[in-house]
């Protein structure tokens, strides 16, 4: 009976040591699985927060943008308008019909051609205003597509 009641105690403690051992191991995995999802965390606050600053940069190159854009507007208008006056004042100066028809065809080839050079100007304005509105976005998806990668 004594060496029965040695192979129970035996196998007891080996249970016992076993049991220990698969609680350890689960521990540590546990632990090690939830230091990589805090990991993980930091890292998509991290990415998240560098979106927020991406969005925040394009919306202000956008605002700056339509500043300038809207500041070109208005000094083309004052401009038109001052040349609209010089040419009113001229063709009441005018001495014959004539002269006037000149006046006026002068003026009308003048006003199309700023206008052309000021519709260049306000398309510049726009093209280069939606590139660097789209600069800081197109980083972070090239960030983003890179880190996707990585993982894979």
């Amino acid at each position: 009976m004594a060496a029965a009641a040695e192979t129970v105690k035996s196998a007891s403690e080996k249970m016992k040591a076993t049991a220990e051992q698969y609680t350890a191991a689960g521990a540590q995995a546990f632990k090690d699985n939830v230091e990589k999802s805090l990991a993980n965390l930091n890292e998509l606050n991290a990415h998240s927060k560098k979106n927020l600053e991406a969005m925040v940069a394009s919306a202000t190159a956008a605002t700056k943008g339509a500043e300038s854009l809207g500041a070109q507007a208005m000094a083309f208008s004052k401009g038109a308008i001052e040349r609209q006056v010089e040419a009113a004042k001229a063709l009441t100066g005018a001495r014959s019909v004539q002269e006037a028809v000149e006046l006026q065809t002068a003026f009308a080839k003048s006003a199309i051609e700023t206008y052309m050079a000021e519709l260049n100007r306000a398309t510049e304005t726009v093209s280069a205003t939606v590139k660097d509105s789209l600069r800081p976005l197109n980083e972070r998806a090239t960030a983003m597509m890179e880190t996707f990668q990585a993982a894979r």
